[in-house]
C-alpha cells in the first residue's frame, strides 16, 4: 500500500481519514439440534436472544482489523432452535485519529458498516437451516457508543 502526502498536507490539521481495505466473513457457526421441527408440535413462538460485541487488532501503525461479532439464539420453551455466532470482519485503514476518534471509529463507525454483511449471512445460515426468514433489527452503534462511554451512575442513597 502506497502513501501519498502532497505539499498541503499537514498531518496535525486534524483531518481524519478512514477507508475500507476489505470486507470478510472471518467465522460462522450455525447449530440446530433438532433440525426445523418445533418441540411438541407446539406453535412457532421462538424467544430470541442477541449478543454483539467488537474487538479490533492493529495489522500496521494505521490498519486495523475490526471484528464485529454476533450470536443469535432462538429458543422455544427449553429447547434450542437455533444457534448461530457471525465473526464478520474488516480491514480499516485510519489516518491521523487521535486515541478518542479512534475509540469512536472502532467503536460505532466500523461496526455500523460491517453490521448489514453479518445480517445478511445470518439471515442466510438461518433460511438454509429451514427456518422461517429472519432479519436482525438495524442497530444503532453510535447510541451503543455513547452508553457505553457513560460512567456509571451510583446508587442513589436515602
Amino acid at each position: 500500500m502506497n502513501e501519498v502526502r502532497t505539499a498541503e498536507t499537514d498531518p496535525n490539521a486534524g483531518g481524519v481519514q478512514v477507508s475500507l481495505q476489505s470486507v470478510y466473513l472471518k467465522d460462522c457457526s450455525y447449530e440446530s439440534p433438532h433440525g426445523p421441527r418445533v418441540p411438541n408440535n407446539q406453535a412457532w413462538e421462538p424467544k430470541f436472544q442477541l449478543n454483539m460485541n467488537t474487538s479490533v487488532e492493529e495489522l500496521a501503525p494505521e490498519v486495523r482489523e475490526v471484528l464485529l461479532t454476533i450470536t443469535v439464539e432462538a429458543k422455544q420453551g427449553d429447547a434450542t432452535l437455533y444457534l448461530v455466532e457471525v465473526k464478520q470482519a474488516g480491514m480499516f485503514s485510519i489516518i491521523g485519529a487521535s486515541t478518542a476518534d479512534l475509540k469512536r471509529l472502532i467503536g460505532s463507525f466500523c461496526p455500523s458498516v460491517l453490521f448489514p454483511f453479518a445480517r445478511e449471512v445470518i439471515s442466510d445460515l438461518i433460511i438454509k437451516g429451514g427456518f422461517p426468514n429472519f432479519v436482525l433489527p438495524l442497530v444503532n452503534f453510535d447510541a451503543l457508543f455513547a452508553q457505553a462511554a457513560e460512567p456509571p451512575q451510583a446508587g442513589l442513597v436515602n
